[in-house]
């Protein structure tokens, strides 16, 4: 195969962004590890919503954005890497939380589940568009509602509605901000790597 056809080749649909890297199992360990601590940094990025013991943290953006950028098998991994840790004592659940007693553990749930599904549609190209990656984006987070806003309601005895009163629609504006970050930063990065090949 020549040198030329060989970007051409892995830049093909059933290819995530973490695929244009030397295939190892070393890289697949680094990536999941990696993964894991964005994930846990970007939760540290938080702010406290009044009248909810949910706050607004980065932690769902990282979430979404390694599963796209991992594909569903290494993103889950991830994601129960954070998820785990996090339950066995290290700090870096939003606003340096760990356990797992805690009203907003089901979103660190559907985090995982969101990263899985956001990554098998990456496979299929969903973060190669503007439109495509909004769509990824808007399952993703709707997947991590629907985990964690029952969970929420369960863990504090709040009736269903106060559930989505508190652990979903004040983060809606914060959601459609991030999901316009994703738009624009996946389909660019494609971009980017196609001029490089």
């Amino acid at each position: 195969m020549s040198t030329a056809a060989a970007p051409v080749r892995s830049l093909r649909a059933g290819t995530v962004l973490a695929d244009l890297l030397p295939a190892s199992r070393a890289r697949d360990i680094a990536l999941v590890v990696g993964g894991a601590a964005l994930t846990g940094l970007a939760a540290q990025i938080s702010v406290p919503v009044p009248g909810s013991p949910v706050p607004v943290s980065g932690q769902t953006f990282a979430a979404l954005l390694v599963g796209t950028a991992l594909g569903a098998r290494r993103g889950f991994l991830a994601l129960a890497a954070y998820a785990v840790a996090g339950m066995a004592g290290v700090p870096w659940f939003a606003q340096a939380t760990s356990g797992y007693g805690m009203p907003s553990f089901g979103y660190i749930l559907g985090m995982m589940l969101a990263a899985t599904v956001v990554g098998a549609l990456a496979r299929r190209g969903a973060d190669r568009s503007v439109l495509r990656t909004a769509g990824a984006m808007a399952l993703g987070s709707a997947i991590i509602y629907a985990v964690g806003v029952p969970y929420l309601a369960l863990a504090t005895g709040m009736t269903f509605g106060q559930a989505v009163a508190a652990g979903l629609t004040p983060f809606l504006i914060g959601d459609a901000l991030k999901a316009a970050l994703a738009m624009g930063a996946l389909p660019a990065a494609w971009k980017l790597v196609g001029r490089k090949g």
